[in-house]
C-alpha cells in the first residue's frame, strides 16, 4: 500500500481524525488520548498503531510512557500533493489570491 493510501485509510476514521485535533497542540500520552474518548485503551492504541503506520503520529519514550505528537509536515505534504493532483488549477487560484490578500 502506498504512503498516500495509508495517509486516506488513517483519516477516513473519525475517531483517528479526532486524536490528530487532539494532537494538534502537542504531546499527549496513551493515557491522556483515552481519557478524551469513551471507548477502551486497547482500541485508542490500535488507532495510534494504525496513525503511526501512516507517519501521521510521531512517538518518543519519556521514561515509561510513550508521547505521542502529530506529524503535520506529513499531513499537509500528503494532503497539498493530493489535491495538487486532483485540482492544480484550484492550487494556482490559490496562491494567487493569497499573494493579493498580502499586498
Amino acid at each position: 500500500m502506498s504512503t498516500e493510501e495509508n495517509v486516506f485509510k488513517a483519516l477516513a476514521s473519525p475517531v483517528r481524525r479526532e486524536i490528530l485535533f487532539h494532537l494538534r497542540r502537542g504531546e499527549l500520552s496513551a493515557g491522556d488520548i483515552a481519557a478524551k474518548f469513551d471507548i477502551a485503551a486497547p482500541t485508542i492504541s490500535r488507532h495510534l498503531g494504525v496513525l503511526k503506520g501512516a507517519d501521521l503520529v510521531a512517538e518518543r519514550r519519556d521514561g515509561n510512557r510513550i508521547l505521542y505528537a502529530a506529524a503535520q509536515d506529513q499531513i499537509a505534504a500528503t494532503l497539498t500533493d493530493f489535491l495538487g493532483a486532483v485540482c492544480p488549477t484550484q492550487q494556482v487560484q490559490r496562491r494567487k489570491t493569497t499573494r493579493k490578500e498580502r499586498r
